[in-house]
């Protein structure tokens, strides 16, 4: 099995910045073989949507909406995914969840709030 825990929601005013981190653990096979990540956000009276991924080989995927605004990256070593968000706007304001592929599944955390209220 494969936990992940999310951190650095908060509340930010427009045009501000926050970076999500989310960090996988588990037994030594499976977060040893961990393959795409992700962030998913849900907003109230929405789909999920994907945000961004991040393959394990550092090949990359955005939603037009936060193309040239945010940035997915990974630790392998570190077992990390994280996501830079900058230049945030009210409509980014969601519940932000990450992913992690492993053991022929889709693990999700417990997600994270992101605010964006002047």
């Amino acid at each position: 099995q494969v936990q992940l825990v999310e951190s650095g929601g908060g509340l930010v005013q427009p045009g501000g910045s926050l970076r999500l981190s989310c960090a996988a653990s588990g037994s030594l096979f499976s977060i040893s073989n961990i393959g795409k990540m992700g962030w998913y956000r849900q907003a109230p009276g929405k789909q999920r949507e994907l945000v961004a991924s991040i393959t394990s080989g550092g090949s990359t995927n955005y939603a037009d909406s936060v193309k040239g605004r945010f940035t997915v990256s990974r630790d392998n070593a570190k077992k990390t995914v994280y996501l830079q968000m900058n230049n945030l706007k009210a409509e980014d304001t969601a519940v932000y969840v990450c992913s992690a592929d492993a053991t022929g599944r889709r693990y999700w955390g417990q997600g994270t709030q992101v605010s964006v209220s002047s």
